[in-house]
């Protein structure tokens, strides 16, 4: 049953730890999967891939459905509104497009110089937001497409930007090694968040807005209070640059990262280790991480040019699968079966 409809579940942990591999999904193009999303329902997961792609793979089945060719450069961010009518993506070229929940296309526009790397909506979604390696932040009316104002504050590239679920307060991370929060009402910098030593590469609020994590190429995670404007913990466990990172969307204190060594890791804040996780769930990269909406499977996307699904073990299930293991083990055991679909777009790895 999905933790949406048990009460256990939305306050316990370790049931939405959601470490058991269900499959993996490939284009048949191969390419890196640089940002991925859950339909606001839950039926499709919607992958953004490097050569300007959308692939829509099934919620139940997980098999491919349809491949539409949505940009001319790279993707490097998607967002849905509030109100789950539309969605919002944008490219290597700086450009941001309108798609309605039909995956229908409506409105184009240069937005940025260069790379859009985020996008956030405002909680009424009459505003949204992007950030760009051109080092801005930028404010859009949505019905109009139309430039509200332009935040400048961050010295080097902008790599990441959430707006807080209930208020007028954007944070954003950079190059620069800084986490910013800004009044966008007003364009002004409010606060500088300081501790990282390296590049923020993503970030979050959590669904009450009270906490901020933070994920860098330090290699480690901190959890910001709003309230205090103060850093509440930090999470060590990384080997390397952690480069995602994601809310539960029910359980407030669970949060899942990846990294650039292909581990994803489960924290509970409060818990000063890893409450799970597969330190080799990708084999490259983890650039993109997103929860099924009802929190019963998490999607990844990765650099190794993969998309894969994983569920929380079921009562009796063993507590560890294929990726826990090595990969000499792994390839001892083999693939069972590798199946290539000619007519359409996609294949299918399916592991015994």
């Amino acid at each position: 049953m999905p933790p949406a409809f048990s009460q256990q579940a939305r306050y316990n942990a370790a049931i939405n730890v959601a470490t058991k591999f269900v499959h993996t999904s490939i284009n048949k193009v191969r390419c890196p999967i640089n940002v991925l999303k859950w339909t606001p329902e839950g039926r499709r997961l919607i992958t953004g891939a490097s050569t300007g792609e959308f692939t829509l793979w099934n919620g139940l089945a997980f098999n491919f459905e349809t491949i539409h060719q949505a940009h001319d450069r790279a993707i490097r961010s998607m967002i849905w509104s509030h109100n789950d009518t539309w969605l919002l993506s944008g490219d290597d070229s700086g450009k941001i497009k309108y798609w309605q929940s039909n995956m229908s296309h409506l409105k184009e526009f240069s937005a940025h110089t260069e790379s859009v790397r985020d996008l956030t909506f405002s909680p009424t979604d009459t505003r949204f937001a992007s950030c760009s390696d051109d080092g801005t932040i930028k404010i859009w009316i949505f019905a109009e497409a139309r430039e509200e104002r332009t935040l400048k504050g961050h010295g080097w590239d902008v790599k990441c930007l959430d707006w807080h679920p209930t208020k007028a307060l954007l944070a954003s991370g950079s190059k620069d090694h800084l986490v910013k929060l800004w009044d966008p009402k007003s364009g002004n910098a409010l606060s500088t968040l300081y501790g990282h030593k390296n590049t923020i590469l993503s970030l979050k609020w959590n669904q009450n807005g009270n906490w901020l994590v933070t994920a860098s190429r330090d290699q480690l995670l901190r959890v910001y209070d709003i309230r205090t404007m103060k850093e509440l913990q930090t999470f060590k466990g990384h080997a390397k640059e952690v480069s995602s990172v994601a809310w539960h969307p029910f359980t407030e204190t669970l949060f899942v990262s990846g990294g650039s060594d292909g581990a994803i890791k489960y924290w509970d804040v409060g818990t000063d280790y890893s409450v799970g996780g597969m330190d080799q769930a990708h084999e490259s990269t983890v650039f993109s991480l997103d929860f099924h909406p009802a929190g019963h499977l998490l999607a990844s996307g990765s650099n190794d040019h993969t998309t894969r699904f994983w569920a929380r073990n079921r009562p009796g299930d063993a507590l560890h699968d294929r990726f826990s293991q090595t990969r000499k083990d792994e390839e001892l055991s083999g693939i069972k079966e590798v199946a290539i679909m000619d007519k359409s777009e996609w294949i299918c790895l399916i592991y015994s």
